[in-house]
């Protein structure tokens, strides 16, 4: 799983998820990408299971960047203990997702071949997604 290696602080408060993402928005890397469309919480888990779902697909053909890191820690307190007696301890990780972020970027790959891999993805992710590429950008 993705993590940090090394933090200032364990814990962290929960923040807000508002507002659009600045940064991120736009492809960098490939020819396609899949682009978030809603605000949530990422975790390392479905960013993973994301990746290997679309290496699956394309065969290992092709380069695939992955946008987002799970560097938040989410903490949870055990089942069955009673209130107080301080936070939880970091149970996960996860990346704060706005709305206009691409996740994962891939090329070297056909169109047909990428919207399949990004759409198999898609359902590993807690969020509405769309599938983007360079020609379709510079279109709009």
């Amino acid at each position: 799983m993705l993590m940090p290696k090394k933090t200032k602080y364990r814990k962290q408060q929960r923040g807000r998820r508002r507002g659009k993402a600045h940064r991120g928005a736009t492809l960098s890397f490939g020819e396609y990408g899949l682009q978030a469309l809603e605000p949530c919480w990422l975790t390392a888990r479905q960013l993973e299971a994301g990746r290997i779902v679309i290496t699956r697909h394309t065969k290992r053909k092709g380069k695939l960047w992955i946008r987002a890191f799970p560097w938040k820690p989410i903490t949870k307190k055990p089942t069955e203990v009673r209130m107080g007696k301080g936070k939880g301890d970091p149970e996960y990780w996860v990346d704060v997702i706005k709305p206009g972020k691409i996740i994962y970027e891939l090329e070297g790959v056909s169109e047909s071949i990428a919207k399949e891999a990004m759409r198999l993805a898609a359902h590993k992710l807690s969020m509405r997604t769309r599938f983007i590429s360079r020609e379709s950008r510079e279109l709009k």
